[in-house]
């Protein structure tokens, strides 16, 4: 072993003897000469600090270059978005003096010329809220409808520029109202077990003469607007178009309250029967209350049953249309009758305890396709449908 040892120290000296010979330096200053012996360790040593100078440096001027490049990016993007906002000032101010430039052109003024981007803005903001009838549109999008025909500037140049700005905010506005009103909306469907997209128009129409034609290049025409600038007008009033359907869907659904009580005495789910005390499934929610206390359709529909049914007593059941049902048990009076249509909140009874009832309730059941659902969900989702408009 010591053998081997040996003969791996005297070829690795041999090697290094090799790399890096004995050297000698010869300096000569102020007329005296001076030798300088450099022997293979030392030039190890310098050989060894140099490689570790260019590691470090090289480390160095990596990170410099993966900073310059991740700089670089991000200039970019300023730069792309600085040049979006460029682009599109200057595509309003060209618009704005070729309009200009065409009045003048014809012998026409700049006051007719502000009167009629003003009139242009006021159909714009028809389009998106009186023909919408979007519940909360107008106070939603007021503001920018509004400053733009008040304050600033009021030389017809300035009346020109306020409206144009404007009509930028006016669908900056449309579209977060639109889009946080249809997603309240979704959210009340799926929360009461319900497809949104079911209940929207199969046609894609989008609700409004100047806003049916699928090309933006159309209604860019209509509106003498740019097609980008048209283009976001259609999805704004698409959006709205969706929220109005969903609405329009909801005051179909029985989302409303069956009692004006807001209290439960049992929940649905498993419970301890009252009469049996076992465990046992309720299909329903049980609302306390006063014998006679008014009982309430909680959507508008046909009424599809009247009379007795075994465990329920007197009984009410209402079909709402696309499979939904809505039963009212435990009676102590009905005031309505086969075949009758009835609208959200119209008395439907008095509240009792008949059938197999422990004392005056009223038990309320929501059947979709057959299979009993938790009214619970469909409460929540009517005040969240609420919360939206």
């Amino acid at each position: 072993m010591k053998h081997r040892v040996a003969q791996l120290r005297r070829a690795l000296n041999e090697t290094v003897a090799g790399l890096f010979p004995e050297r000698h330096v010869y300096v000569r200053s102020g007329g005296v000469m001076k030798g300088y012996a450099l022997s293979p360790r030392k030039q190890m040593l310098m050989a060894g600090g140099l490689a570790a100078a260019a590691m470090w440096m090289g480390v160095c001027t990596a990170a410099m270059l993966a900073n310059a490049l991740s700089a670089t990016a991000q200039d970019r993007e300023v730069a792309r978005t600085q040049a979006k906002y460029e682009r599109w000032i200057a595509d309003r101010q060209a618009r704005l003096t070729a309009a200009v430039g065409q009045l003048n052109a014809t012998g026409g003024t700049t006051q007719q010329l502000a009167a009629a981007a003003e009139k242009r803005h006021a159909a714009l903001a028809i389009l998106l809220t009186q023909m919408k009838a979007q519940p909360g549109a107008v106070q939603a999008l007021s503001p920018a409808i509004t400053k733009a025909l008040t304050g600033g500037d009021a030389t017809p140049t300035g009346r020109i520029e306020r409206v144009q700005l404007s009509q930028e905010q006016l669908l900056e506005a449309a579209d977060t109202y639109a889009k946080s009103r249809a997603d309240r909306l979704r959210l009340a469907f799926r929360l009461a077990g319900l497809t949104p997209s079911a209940y929207l128009p199969k046609s894609g129409g989008l609700g409004g003469p100047l806003i049916e034609a699928k090309d933006p290049r159309a209604l860019a025409a209509v509106l003498d607007v740019d097609p980008d600038f048209a283009e976001r007008v259609q999805r704004a009033a698409g959006d709205l178009s969706e929220a109005q359907a969903l609405e329009a869907a909801a005051q179909r659904l029985p989302f409303a309250r069956p009692t004006s009580d807001p209290e439960l005495s049992s929940s649905y789910g498993v419970r301890v029967d009252p009469l049996t005390r076992r465990l046992a499934f309720h299909s329903g929610l049980d609302f306390p209350g006063g014998r006679m206390s008014p009982v309430e359709a909680t959507g508008p529909g046909v009424v599809a049953f009247t009379g007795q049914r075994a465990g329920y007593g007197n009984t009410v059941e209402i079909d709402h249309g696309g499979g939904l049902k809505t039963r009212y048990g435990h009676l102590a009076a009905i005031s309505v009758r086969v075949g009758e249509r009835v609208a959200v909140g119209q008395r439907l009874g008095g509240m009792g305890s008949t059938g197999r009832s422990t004392g005056t309730h009223l038990h309320y059941e929501v059947w979709l396709n057959g299979r009993p659902m938790n009214p619970d969900r469909y409460l929540r989702a009517g005040a969240m449908t609420r919360q939206a408009g």
